[in-house]
């Protein structure tokens, strides 16, 4: 295989939006929380290659995201909200088998969904790739799975605090209000990892218009994220939905677009063929990587992924992960700090 299609050692942004999230392979029993606990557990062998980093990395809000951390120690962190109220799941890869354990009021439902959160429900044998790119990418990554939170709320807000600001701007903002307003991860989560649940529907409601103005957020992005937790039990609902109707669903919200819906259904309903369209720098990607025509728009980015329907969305993250990307020819979008303003 050329060395043009060759996997960057270092990851960039555009990998790391693709998911990749660097979990080192755990060995023994490193790491293990050793405190008394009431953590219920679970042992599950996948049936495919599973890599867990990859996996679960679309969850991670920043390398500071208080809900979802990643250890030394091979583990991946994460604090819900659940229909049964917050937990927290520690999940690590001990050769071919997956441990988990969870926390709190929501510990049984989150290690009941262990196997749909870790691709179990994925048809990564649909995908057939028909450029050299996505053949190379795909090769080297062969424990990719598209993973199914269940979870809409958990996907949506921080997917509405995206929304036209740079991704520095709003993994900020998720931070700043989970911390104030979320609550302590429950269970004998280490204290270096700062971790928290995000607040409920009823205490995003409440939160006032200076804390979001401190926290960088404009009006339109606040107001949208008090809509959609107005009804958040309808649009729960939507995770159990087929694809395009959950994001119907969502879109009924005023604020809430195609670009939204489709980052949350991504990971809340593990849809393999929702494309994002009406992002900056997502058509160029794809048009540079597929044609070499880095001024693609979402038209010609459609058009390109048009023989991998069905699969669009794991084409599109197979070519965000080769790190295949157009060179700079412009400053990044500048940061704007409205809470100075």
């Amino acid at each position: 295989m050329s060395s043009r299609f060759a996997p960057r050692v270092t990851p960039t942004r555009t990998t790391v939006r693709g998911g990749e999230t660097a979990i080192p392979r755990a060995v023994g029993q490193a790491g293990m929380p050793r405190q008394a606990t009431t953590a219920r557990t679970r042992t599950w062998t996948p049936p495919y290659p599973l890599n867990l980093g990859l996996t679960v990395g679309p969850l991670r809000r920043g390398p500071a995201d208080p809900t979802f951390r990643t250890t030394p120690a091979g583990e991946a962190w994460r604090a819900s909200r659940t229909p049964e109220g917050p937990g927290t799941l520690r999940v690590a890869l001990r050769g071919d088998t997956v441990e988990a354990q969870a926390w709190g009021p929501g510990a049984t439902w989150l290690l009941d969904q262990l196997p749909d959160l870790l691709g179990e429900s994925d048809t990564p044998e649909d995908f057939t790739p028909r450029h050299r790119l996505l053949a190379a990418t795909a090769h080297r990554r062969p424990g990719l799975r598209l993973i199914r939170t269940g979870l809409v709320l958990e996907s949506l807000i921080p997917s509405i605090l995206e929304q036209k600001v740079t991704t520095d701007e709003a993994y900020r903002a998720w931070r700043l209000l989970v911390r104030k307003y979320g609550e302590p991860a429950p269970g004998p989560v280490p204290a270096q990892l700062r971790m928290y649940v995000m607040p409920d529907p009823r205490t995003w409601t409440l939160i006032p218009s200076w804390e979001w103005h401190k926290a960088g957020v404009d009006d339109k992005r606040a107001s949208t994220i008090l809509r959609a937790a107005r009804v958040a039990a309808r649009l729960e609902e939507a995770a159990a939905m087929e694809p395009l109707k959950a994001q119907a669903r969502l879109e009924l919200i005023p604020g809430i677009g195609p670009w939204t819906s489709a980052e949350t259904v991504q990971r809340s309903n593990g849809a393999p063929d929702a494309v994002t369209v009406g992002d900056l720098h997502l058509p160029g990607i794809v048009g540079f990587a597929l044609a070499r025509d880095r001024t693609a728009d979402d038209e010609e980015m459609l058009r390109l992924l048009a023989p991998y329907e069905g699969q669009r969305h794991r084409a599109a993250r197979l070519i965000l992960l080769s790190g295949h990307t157009p060179p700079r020819r412009k400053p990044k979008m500048p940061k704007t700090d409205i809470a100075l303003l």
